[in-house]
């Protein structure tokens, strides 16, 4: 379900010296949180922007982000996770 799976998004990315993935969706307890887990298992650093998730079970949303994404990345929301990369960018 996730991302990675099937696809050549881990080349592609590698290819282009990716080495951060910032991860969204609307079906946190799936393709959300199996996205995640293949980056992580490729090795990417993970992030995972917390108020550009949903899902339709609040329970399975809620056990997402309080025991699977803490174990596997970052996490903030998307203004905290623009700021980061905006002063990332002007420091380099």
């Amino acid at each position: 379900w996730g991302a990675f799976a099937t696809t050549d998004l881990e080349r592609q990315l590698k290819a282009r010296g990716v080495t951060q993935v910032v991860v969204t969706g609307v079906a946190t307890s799936g393709g959300v949180e199996a996205t995640a887990r293949q980056a992580y298992e490729q090795g990417f650093n993970v992030t995972i922007a917390l108020d550009a998730t949903t899902d339709l079970r609040a329970d399975a949303h809620q056990y997402s982000i309080r025991t699977v994404f803490p174990r596997i990345g970052e996490t903030g929301s998307t203004e905290e996770i623009i700021s980061l990369l905006e002063r990332r960018s002007s420091t380099s």
